[in-house]
């Protein structure tokens, strides 16, 4: 695996590829890799010529700076999972690399921005948009590939595609849970032992939801899941939402869309976790 720090080596390596017709599957992560990364990582492999990931922890995309600071590294340990998994290139740039001036680029998504994430983390998604930007530019990828559990900035990277008329196929690809439902996540990282338990609790309450969908009217569900939600004391629900998949925009009756979503998002304790999971009636 050839391992980059600076834009303007892997630039070169990529164009050198590139003159020779080589198709080019890009994974973009912050590290602290699980088998959700690995599964992107595989997708990539199979449909291109070279495997690009990125390790960049984004600072301008936390809006918490605690949030930041807490966040999982283990570059070296990352380093063996793509070596193993037969990553092609790492680009693992520092921060003064990805932003030697101040970042002042504001984008506009409308209201994919506006609501759950978007509400709840004010800025969130700007600096994610300014970091796929930037990236895209360095590694001009044939495909990118995102996992669909953080479907909201899977959307809003779609819309950035297509703003900025990138030649560039995103791949959207399932969420990866562990044995017990809980969605991989870098997060499940900081949870203690007895937090790691309740977790899948979470997809749990998500799964009932699809059941019970059509069954219970939204306002229902919604109430259901607060008061489940609201059964553990460790936990404390930042939002549950029922949501068209292409929008985003809230439903108040199952009869407003064919691509129906449930998202949540919950702390335990100071760790923040998200889930989603497609409802078909």
């Amino acid at each position: 695996m050839r391992t980059y720090s600076y834009i303007n080596e892997v630039k070169a390596f990529l164009h050198s590829q590139k003159e020779l017709k080589r198709t080019i599957g890009f994974v973009p992560t912050m590290g602290a890799l699980h088998q959700g990364h690995i599964s992107l990582i595989e997708k990539a492999k199979r449909e291109n010529d070279i495997c690009v990931c990125s390790i960049f922890v984004n600072p301008i995309q936390f809006n918490n700076p605690e949030d930041f600071k807490r966040y999982p590294m283990q570059v070296d340990k990352d380093k063996e999972i793509l070596v193993q998994y037969g990553c092609d290139v790492l680009f693992n740039p520092g921060t003064h690399e990805m932003y030697p001036e101040p970042v002042t680029e504001k984008f506009d998504f409308g209201s994919l921005e506006m609501v759950m994430e978007g509400k709840f983390r004010p800025g969130h998604f700007n600096g994610v948009a300014v970091v796929v930007k930037k990236l895209f530019q360095i590694i001009e990828p044939d495909k990118a590939y995102f996992g669909e559990k953080d479907y909201q900035q899977l959307l809003i990277i779609s819309a950035l595609v297509e703003k900025e008329n990138f030649p560039i196929q995103i791949i959207p690809c399932p969420i990866i849970r562990d044995f017990d439902g809980l969605a991989l996540s870098s997060r499940n990282a900081l949870l203690s032992g007895q937090e790691r338990k309740l977790a899948p609790e979470i997809a749990r309450v998500l799964k009932e939801c699809s059941l019970l969908a059509g069954q219970l009217s939204i306002p229902e569900l919604k109430s259901y899941v607060q008061t489940k939600i609201g059964e553990i004391a460790e936990f404390k629900l930042d939002y549950f939402e029922i949501a068209d998949g292409n929008t985003l925009q809230s439903l108040n009756s199952w009869s407003e869309s064919k691509n129906i979503r449930a998202f949540i998002a919950v702390y335990i304790d100071k760790v923040r976790l998200i889930d989603n999971i497609r409802i078909f009636l």
